[in-house]
């Protein structure tokens, strides 16, 4: 199952001097230079080279410190070791930018507007420069609490699926024994009558059972299979009970490629063979019907059973796997209905959104 990732965060010389810093530095670098040129002297592109020099030297010490030492002192936090180094490296880094733009001879012992613009530059960025690294620290700060809630939310999210996953897995593994066990009685009535049918409803159940049984495992099917299933199921009720089972399937043609959960009609179906159908003398009719309407996929499953009323416990075990197994696939966009049919038998509806089955 595939996940989305965090980025990994750059180190070493990549993360001080990423192009977003650098950036920013020159950015602000320029802004400066155009304060200090006012009155000055020397050359505009000397200031400005200056002011560029001294940022991109208090950049470096900003990511040095951020990396280095791996382990602080106790006393010492990283944003003041990061905070200390810029206000430390300001002297060195406008001596840095005189040398560089004097071709090695700054003269600030002598020189008197040297000395003054060095000063100025020095001011400048011990007054500014603290509180822009303090700034960029609450930005970082900022920026890692965002990465790592999202990467909690990823974490909670993949677990919750995992969970609603192992969730529906035992919801079908549920099934599978109800089902099964269920169709077992039948064959063992049948048996114990010492019915001729018996042969050839065993021999019908195992073909049904091999095309049935890969298909529980499976995460989802779509209604044609679905009713593949249901077709097979009432014709193997049919032929245990061929005089009092008669059941028909009208279905859109367009509703096959739909996505459900598996064992969704057949359960429904199930149902009303088996607590409908089965209990009452003279049986009755099954009828399924499959249509879409409004992007959504409707389903009813009728019988002419002994209804709802003569049931003390429900409808069983089934329909509380089915309306579980369809929050979790649906979400809550599913419903599940049961009413009487007057005079007597029950209608089970169901209604979920349309899902094509993916290519």
């Amino acid at each position: 199952m595939a996940t989305a990732a965090i980025p990994v965060k750059a180190r070493g010389l990549a993360q001080i001097l990423a192009w977003r810093r650098v950036r920013f530095v020159l950015i602000v670098s320029v802004s400066f230079g155009v304060l200090l040129n006012i009155g000055n002297s020397a050359p505009a592109y000397v200031v400005f080279a200056r002011t560029i020099i001294e940022g991109m030297a208090i950049l470096t010490v900003f990511g040095l410190f951020e990396q280095w030492p791996r382990r602080l002192w106790r006393p010492f936090s990283r944003w003041g070791w990061q905070v200390l180094g810029v206000v430390a490296v300001i002297p060195f880094a406008a001596f840095l930018a005189y040398w560089i733009t004097t071709g090695g001879d700054p003269q600030l012992d002598t020189n008197k507007l040297r000395q003054m613009g060095y000063i100025q530059l020095c001011m400048a960025a011990l007054v500014f420069a603290p509180w822009i690294a303090v700034g960029a620290l609450i930005r970082q700060r900022e920026n890692f609490a965002r990465d790592q809630a999202l990467a909690f939310e990823l974490e909670k999210s993949e677990l919750e699926r995992t969970a609603l996953d192992t969730r529906f897995r035992l919801l079908q593994a549920q099934v599978e024994p109800h089902f099964l066990f269920n169709t077992l009685a039948n064959i063992q009535a049948l048996v114990d009558a010492g019915s001729p049918q018996a042969s050839s409803v065993l021999k019908s159940l195992i073909a049904y059972l091999r095309a049935a049984v890969p298909r529980m495992h499976q995460a989802g099917t779509t209604l044609g299979q679905e009713l593949e299933l249901v077709r097979a199921y009432l014709e193997l009720m049919q032929m245990r009970i061929p005089d009092r089972l008669k059941f028909a399937l009208h279905v859109e043609p367009a509703a096959n490629a739909l996505q459900c959960p598996p064992m969704t009609l057949l359960t429904l179906v199930e149902n009303a063979v088996r607590h409908g159908i089965d209990p009452r003398e003279d049986g009755g009719r099954i009828d399924v019907d499959v249509w879409l309407r409004d992007g959504r996929c409707h389903a009813r499953v009728t019988d002419t059973g002994v209804g709802l009323q003569s049931k003390t416990g429900g409808l069983g075990t089934g329909l509380s796997t089915l309306r579980e197994r369809l929050q979790l696939a649906f979400g809550g966009d599913a419903q599940l209905r049961l009413t009487e049919v007057q005079p007597h038998g029950v209608c089970a509806e169901l209604e979920f959104p349309v899902r094509q089955e993916s290519a």
